[in-house]
């Protein structure tokens, strides 16, 4: 629960340091004082998008922080999971937001996202707004308030990963099926393409050496005479080289005994006469080989006019791009033979998760139906306490064909206020005090079934007065007594006596500015407070009395 509350240059609260209680807690003032800043700087530490206006004007940054007593409240996992620090007691909130529109969060100390800032707010304080009410329409929101009575957490987190396993199975399967028609479609095609590809019987690397052999056979002529006139100048009868340097050895060989460096340059002589030697008879050979051979020069163009055929009309570069072509070809046939195998694995698999999905449905329909008759005993039981006795609440529970992301059930809440109303769908039927009950019952409810530290309720007092009025805050404060904080926001005195502390917030207007100020009241402030309620401007001692009586300070009047 929230111990201290600090709030600066947030809107036209200039600095606000709050003590707040456990128990059940008022705050009143006129319309318009600023009661609506402090439920949007707790939006604030609750994670909520954040508007460089909220800024008091003139100020460069304001900062909200809240110190959050949660020692009882199981959260260990949260700050573990996160990397956050945590005493195992005490948790502190903080958001600061500048003119220029940068906000930045800490939770104790630490820089938080917006998304931890949001699951630990959801977890520490629950505000209650007017227009939370609509949520009654919502179909969701009626199946959520079932399952948090039923306690079926764990049953519907299996039941997602269920879920989505069978949607994930589910789209594998279409993904399969549709392939299967597109290859189908394209069945006579791709075998076309694989069969000319395979009646080419193309090697690796053939272009290139084929366009090799092409280019030699049509130089056949000059190739030939090259090498026969390299041959003979190394070795012809007339001006042999190999001849000249077999002189030379024999020249250095003469002089080797008295000029030994003779002796190495011969050796070296000779190794040239034998590396040009060798030459020789290579040049020899390669000229007897070369031979004009118009039938194989033809041969080549044909098996080279069908390759580059082939590579233009796959928009290959090279075979070796074109055998790739042909085996995405293949793949693609190889998956048409085999597509009703695989068809069938993933609809086996897809029949398997979607058994599962349904068997775990009927575990949270079970679990609902029997918080259902909870719920509809006990709204009518609270609802008779605060003013609606002949109201009556059903549950209807119905089941879609198909399961959906929270099961197989449709919820809806019935309500009639009346004995002689037909039951009809709550969001048609409840008028603005009746909706009001019913919420508040509702929430008093859930907060049996939930460990949440701080609920605020903001005007759930909407059209009711009097004795009804009065009876609400006592279930507030009842569930207030449950080691919670429960904090109205409230028009009405009945209800503003009622809490255990009481708070006002006012406004101070000069020449330039308007400020909120907000104020735990004393016992004597309290009794002007709640007097002003009941009498508006001119303060009567009728009203002063009347207050002494409401907060139990004299005898109630009517006894």
């Amino acid at each position: 629960m929230i111990s201290s509350l600090h709030i600066e240059n947030y809107a036209l609260i200039e600095r606000m340091d709050l003590s707040l209680h456990s128990g059940f807690s008022t705050i009143t003032g006129e319309t318009g004082a600023g009661k609506s800043i402090i439920l949007g700087a707790l939006g604030l530490l609750r994670g909520q998008r954040a508007d460089s206006k909220s800024v008091k004007n003139g100020a460069k940054r304001c900062v909200v922080e809240a110190v959050f007593d949660v020692g009882d409240y199981g959260l260990d996992d949260f700050f573990r999971d996160n990397d956050l620090d945590f005493d195992g007691q005490e948790c502190i909130i903080r958001r600061e937001l500048t003119s220029a529109g940068k906000s930045r969060a800490f939770i104790n100390d630490t820089p938080a996202s917006l998304a931890q800032l949001k699951e630990l707010g959801e977890k520490l304080i629950d505000i209650h707004s007017q227009h939370q009410n609509l949520l009654l329409n919502k179909e969701d929101f009626q199946l959520g308030i079932l399952d948090i009575l039923s306690g079926a957490k764990s049953d519907l987190d299996q039941y997602r990963i269920l879920y989505q396993t069978m949607k994930k199975a589910e789209q594998e399967l279409n993904d399969a099926v549709e392939t299967a028609r597109r290859n189908k479609e394209d069945e006579d095609y791709l075998r076309f393409q694989v069969n000319q590809i395979e009646e080419a019987r193309l090697q690796e690397n053939e272009d290139k050496e084929l366009e090799e052999e092409q280019d030699i056979l049509e130089h056949a002529e000059d190739i030939k005479q090259a090498l026969f006139m390299a041959s003979t100048s190394i070795n012809s009868e007339e001006l042999s080289v190999l001849n000249q340097l077999k002189d030379c050895c024999a020249a250095l060989n003469g002089i080797s005994d008295n000029f030994p460096m003779a002796k190495e340059l011969s050796e070296r002589i000779d190794s040239c006469y034998i590396e040009l030697k060798d030459i020789a008879e290579e040049l020899d050979n390669a000229s007897e080989r070369m031979e004009d051979d118009p039938d194989r020069l033809a041969a080549i163009s044909d098996r080279l006019n069908t390759i580059y055929s082939l590579l233009k009309k796959h928009h290959a570069a090279d075979v070796g791009e074109l055998m790739g072509i042909y085996a995405q070809f293949k793949s693609s046939l190889d998956a048409i033979d085999n597509s009703e195998e695989n068809i069938e694995e993933k609809r086996k698999a897809y029949r398997e998760s979607r058994e599962k999905v349904l068997q775990k449905a009927s575990v949270l329909t079970e679990l609902r139906k029997k918080a259902s008759k909870t719920l509809e005993a006990e709204m009518v039981s609270r609802l008779s306490v605060i003013g609606i006795p002949a109201a009556r609440f059903k549950v209807e529970i119905s089941q879609d064909k198909e399961p959906g992301p929270t099961g197989q059930d449709k919820v809806v809440f019935f309500f009639s206020a009346n004995k002689n109303s037909s039951l009809q769908k709550i969001s048609t039927v409840a008028s603005g005090g009746e909706i009001s009950r019913v919420m508040l019952s509702l929430k008093a409810i859930i907060a049996n079934a939930v460990k949440l530290p701080t609920i605020i309720f903001d005007e759930i007092d909407t059209g009711v007065s009097g004795t009804i009025a009065e009876k609400m805050a006592h279930i507030m404060q009842e569930m207030g007594a449950a080691n919670r904080q429960v904090i109205s926001i409230t028009h009405l005195p009945q209800i503003a006596a009622i809490g255990t502390h009481h708070y006002k917030v006012w406004k101070d207007n000069d020449a330039d500015t308007t400020t909120s100020h907000v104020a735990e009241l004393t016992l004597d402030e309290r009794v002007e407070e709640i007097a002003n309620m009941l009498s508006g401007e001119e303060l009567t001692q009728a009203a002063i009395n009347n207050a002494k009586s409401l907060l139990g300070l004299i005898p109630n009047h009517s006894e």
